[in-house]
């Protein structure tokens, strides 16, 4: 527990009401696990909201990723071209297939570097008969796994022409990016996790919306999308007389979560307008600050705002990220620095990693800043104007 009474937290979900009347419809009607008309209506909801043609609830993100891989193929040793700047949740499932990730560098929006990725397959493999191989390690690589990160939408224009050209798989991770869509070029009014063969959201607490864990698999292919609720189900065949054909997965959403992420997809909308106007709050508050600036959108994207992530220059700011992180907190501010990079983690320091340099530098830089939907504008000042006595407080000393 913070010694702080009034700890301003990083990201929190936002509950209210109408959480609590869809949590007891759900249970007056006795259908609490996986069975009965919540679950159905969530994944309608879900493909309603984003216009994906099919939607197939899940355990979580993560089982939804894995389910996603499978269905695409991955199998044992097949290579699936992943970002090191991620959580490491989408390189395990690469992993719990049996196969192995190549590490791509980052973009100027912490995204997969599109023009690495295309040299790489250009330069650095070799198209044949079964597909893709990669020269240093004689693999097929099946697959690119591009993450949305912190609702900033990847340039899927770019990664599709890219996937199409080799051959590639596309397993959009777009847990973080609910709500993100494009304005421009060929996916314009498209949402985040709609262009890839599949895409898969969570609705983990610290997400935009939450049922309590939960993830989403929405795909456009009818028979996909029927072998993940399968799969995800058991691979149930007779459901009466207990008949498996395949080896399935208890990866089922309970139906009180369904019910929870019902009432928060209902406010999906007015959660990214807050976002949005905290997120313009914080670049007009910290504006001019020498050494610190917000992370920018990508241009013809509009994000989903999920996470506010500040790059500060040790130089010019007076500290680096870690000390600042370590001063707030003192404050009663919580932040978090951007992840550890994937391809540093011990399990995969002898996979392939290409060209990692600009990782590297944000990596030092980042420092995620609070962003729950329910943080007030009073509040949102105070972060910033701690920020800003703080650098004054390090330069005296």
């Amino acid at each position: 527990m913070s010694k702080h009474k009034n700890l301003i937290p990083l990201s929190i979900p936002n509950i209210d009401d109408n959480e609590y009347k869809y949590l007891k419809e759900c249970l007056d009607s006795g259908w609490v696990s996986s069975a009965g008309p919540f679950v159905d209506r969530f994944e309608k909801a879900v493909a309603g909201y984003t216009g994906a043609k099919y939607a197939v609830s899940c355990i979580n993100g993560t089982a939804g990723l894995f389910i996603a891989l499978k269905l695409s193929g991955i199998k044992y040793n097949d290579e699936v071209i992943v970002p090191t700047v991620s959580f490491i949740a989408p390189i395990n499932t690469v992993r719990y297939t049996g196969g192995q990730p190549v590490f791509m560098d980052c973009d100027d929006y912490l995204n997969l570097d599109v023009d690495k990725f295309s040299r790489f397959c250009e330069k650095e493999c070799v198209l044949t008969k079964n597909g893709l191989k990669n020269k240093r390690s004689a693999r097929i690589i099946k697959a690119v796994m591009p993450v949305h990160v912190f609702g900033n939408p990847c340039n899927m224009e770019a990664i599709m022409k890219i996937a199409k050209k080799f051959r590639l798989k596309v397993i959009e991770d777009a847990t973080e990016s609910l709500g993100a869509y494009y304005t421009k070029g060929a996916y314009r009014n498209r949402f985040t996790g709609t262009i890839g063969d599949f895409g898969v959201y969570s609705f983990n607490g610290n997400k935009i919306i939450t049922a309590a864990g939960g993830g989403m698999i929405v795909t456009g292919n009818k028979n996909l999308a029927e072998r993940a609720k399968y799969l995800t189900n058991q691979a149930k065949d007779d459901p009466i007389n207990a008949v498996h054909n395949e080896v399935g997965y208890n990866f089922r959403l309970s139906s009180l979560q369904a019910a929870l992420g019902i009432s928060q997809l209902e406010k999906l909308n007015s959660f990214i307008k807050i976002k949005k106007i905290n997120y313009g709050l914080y670049k007009e508050e910290l504006k001019g600050m020498e050494g610190l600036e917000v992370l920018g959108i990508p241009d013809g994207t509009i994000p989903n705002y999920w996470f506010y992530s500040l790059i500060i220059e040790k130089e010019k700011y007076g500290c680096d990220r870690k000390k600042l992180m370590l001063e707030l907190a003192s404050k009663g501010i919580e932040t978090r620095p951007l992840w550890y990079l994937c391809h540093m983690q011990r399990p995969y320091l002898k996979n392939q990693a290409y060209s990692i340099t600009r990782a590297f530098w944000f990596w030092n830089r980042v420092l995620n800043i609070p962003c729950s939907t329910n943080l007030t504008e009073n509040q949102v000042r105070k972060v910033a104007l701690t920020i800003g006595e703080l650098k004054e407080t390090i330069w005296k000393s």
